[in-house]
């Protein structure tokens, strides 16, 4: 049989990689601890489970769903972005349930790519980015994101004529993997160079909730001009630990809003009412359960960076998401760091080139796994003979 091309060109996805190596290591009874992906192990509240158990029991929740979602959704999502963000939005026109925030990443390439088209994809960033581009037939132009620059991008390096062929710009603050944020004033200079030169900005956002040191991520759609040019996309599976559940949004711009509700209508049929109730619960409900999740984490995060350090890794304490992205010794590779790792101690972290080439020099390790997972890993890391 023959495959497309894109078959031929498409790598193996990352974190499906990281649990192949596992289950390869307790396949021959060895017991691995992963800081490799960044999926919380802490449950989703009571409060929540309940709504979906009452919602499960409703028949017209046993029927198709609307690809918008439904207006309760829809309307839940506004009120949360007034009320955390200040941003107002029209709940008809200027949000969209998605199936988890990942498949609307996935999908969106096919409003804005033909053939030949460019998107400007950071790098190193989350893989969906570039792989969606390449499923629609465009281009990456890569950003790099440097340390020096705070991980943020350099708009004034992109050439006139990249910017002139660019239809999407990705950008995600607090950022994965590096951990970096983002302010008003950069979400500002981003939208004027998106409305420059016609091109429109797609934001991930789903660690806003995930932040220390009482600092407090701001959204894009924040920004002046952002809702002109641009949407975000967020999720409920950071905030609310509902990775499982698969519920996210997309919001901003209507017309964007309107282009993706059209691409996914004819690819796929929605998202559980169910789960929409439940995410409901979540967004409606007690929101003390993000500052309880947060201060573990915290905890985890001041654990991993004083380990690291004390073996000499060079590592700034992140100020939001679920990631340490710390600096692999010199005259090592992010693989080569990272397979030590997993062939001396069992322990699994992810080699910063994963997520493209200027995440080269670095490793990223998840927050996501429990304190005594956390404890036992890094004393296995500790233990590593000649690690730096």
């Amino acid at each position: 049989m023959r495959f497309a091309n894109r078959i031929e060109r498409l790598p193996p996805y990352l974190f499906a990689q990281i649990s192949k190596k596992v289950a390869e290591k307790k396949a021959q009874g060895i017991d691995v601890i992963s800081f490799g992906i960044g999926d919380p192990d802490l449950p989703t509240p009571p409060y929540i489970l309940d709504a979906l158990q009452d919602a499960a029991q409703q028949p017209q929740n046993h029927r198709y769903p609307e690809t918008e979602g439904l207006p309760e959704f829809r309307q839940a999502v506004a009120d949360w972005y007034d009320r955390r963000f200040s941003v107002k939005l029209d709940p008809a026109k200027e949000v969209l349930s998605l199936i988890g925030s990942k498949e609307g990443i996935g999908h969106v390439a096919l409003c804005f790519i033909d053939p030949g088209d460019i998107a400007l994809v950071p790098d190193p960033a989350y893989p969906v980015y570039a792989i969606g581009t390449m499923f629609a037939g465009g281009d990456t132009y890569t950003l790099p994101l440097r340390e020096e620059n705070g991980f943020l991008p350099d708009f004034d390096a992109v050439p006139t004529d990249v910017a002139a062929r660019a239809k999407v710009l990705w950008l995600n603050y607090p950022n994965n993997p590096t951990g970096a944020v983002a302010d008003i004033d950069f979400f500002e200079r981003a939208a004027a160079f998106a409305k420059k030169h016609d091109i429109a900005i797609c934001h991930d956002g789903p660690y806003s909730e995930v932040s220390y040191d009482e600092y407090v991520p701001v959204s894009f759609l924040q920004a002046n001009g952002a809702m002109d040019v641009g949407i975000e996309f967020h999720s409920l599976s950071k905030s609310y630990n509902m990775t499982g559940w698969r519920i996210g949004m997309a919001v901003g711009n209507p017309l964007i809003i309107d282009a993706l509700m059209r691409v996914k209508s004819n690819i796929d049929s929605g998202q559980s009412q169910a789960i929409q109730q439940m995410a409901i619960a979540a967004l409606t409900g007690p929101q003390d359960v993000i500052e309880d999740h947060n201060a573990i984490y915290q905890r985890r995060r001041d654990k991993v960076v004083d380990a690291l350090r004390k073996l000499g890794l060079q590592v700034t304490p992140p100020k939001a998401s679920l990631y340490v992205w710390a600096r692999v010794p010199n005259g090592m590779t992010s693989a080569q760091f990272a397979e030590r790792l997993l062939d001396k101690a069992a322990v699994i972290v992810t080699p910063g080139n994963g997520y493209g080439e200027y995440g080269e020099g670095y490793v990223r390790l998840s927050l996501t796994l429990a304190d005594d997972r956390v404890d036992e890993g890094l004393r296995r890391i500790a233990a590593v003979p000649a690690l730096v």
